[in-house]
């Protein structure tokens, strides 16, 4: 166990829709300054449980923790939305500038917006896209957008689907490097993805999904049939 403290629990969750069971006692603990990735088939409900975990999607059953001990999710839920940030794959972006988007995220608090915006530009490297429209930004950029503004609101656990998806070689360094720079932060990483290799670098351990229950993999499974260890995968 990390000597870092654990920021999110989930035990005994469980979801239908309709008479499809998607969770069945699933379990999980996010601790800070580590990533875990979630692996799984399409379907398997990898971004049910994200929403659950970030306050957005009511389990059938289930209990959390967030540090006070386990509560009912419908009892801290309001904790869970403060607590953590879920990127969708697809970033959603207001109308406007990418720097008023940076100031959405400081809505109702008492600071300098601006002076806290500029630094999240020069967090994420976005200094030349300050005035640009945000919805007319590479996929790359949106995500860079959507880390910076998620960044801003200081979680403690961040959530993330598929946050490299469709992007080429140079955005998907980039992505990769803020994730890296948010775990030495000691934000606790969830990363839902088909393609672990890409996360070869900063996983700690890998996830999988399927039939309603959440394993700990002593092996990383690709699409091409080969197998490698988690040892050899995470060096």
């Amino acid at each position: 166990m990390s000597a870092q403290k654990i920021q999110l629990a989930l035990s005994g969750v469980q979801k239908r829709f309709g008479n499809r069971l998607v969770l069945e006692n699933a379990a999980l603990e996010l601790t800070g300054g580590e990533c875990k990735l979630l692996c799984g088939e399409n379907g398997a409900g990898k971004t049910t449980l994200l929403r659950i975990a970030a306050g957005l999607e009511k389990p059938d059953k289930g209990n959390i923790n967030t540090g006070l001990g386990d509560v009912s999710w419908r009892r801290c839920r309001k904790t869970l939305q403060e607590k953590i940030v879920y990127l969708h794959q697809q970033p959603y972006l207001f109308d406007g500038s990418v720097m008023h988007n940076l100031k959405f995220a400081l809505s109702g608090k008492k600071m300098n917006k601006k002076e806290s915006a500029h630094r999240a530009l020069q967090w994420a490297g976005l200094e030349e896209l300050e005035h640009h429209a945000a919805r007319t930004l590479s996929g790359g950029e949106k995500q860079r957008v959507a880390l910076a503004r998620a960044w801003l609101r200081n979680p403690a656990v961040m959530l993330l689907d598929e946050p490299t998806a469709n992007m080429d070689a140079p955005a998907r360094l980039r992505a990769l490097e803020l994730l890296q720079q948010l775990k030495q932060e000691g934000l606790a990483l969830l990363i839902a993805t088909h393609d672990p290799v890409q996360f070869r670098n900063l996983v700690d351990s890998c996830l999988t999904l399927k039939n309603g229950k959440i394993f700990k993999e002593k092996d990383v499974h690709y699409t091409d049939g080969s197998v490698v260890s988690i040892h050899q995968f995470i060096q």
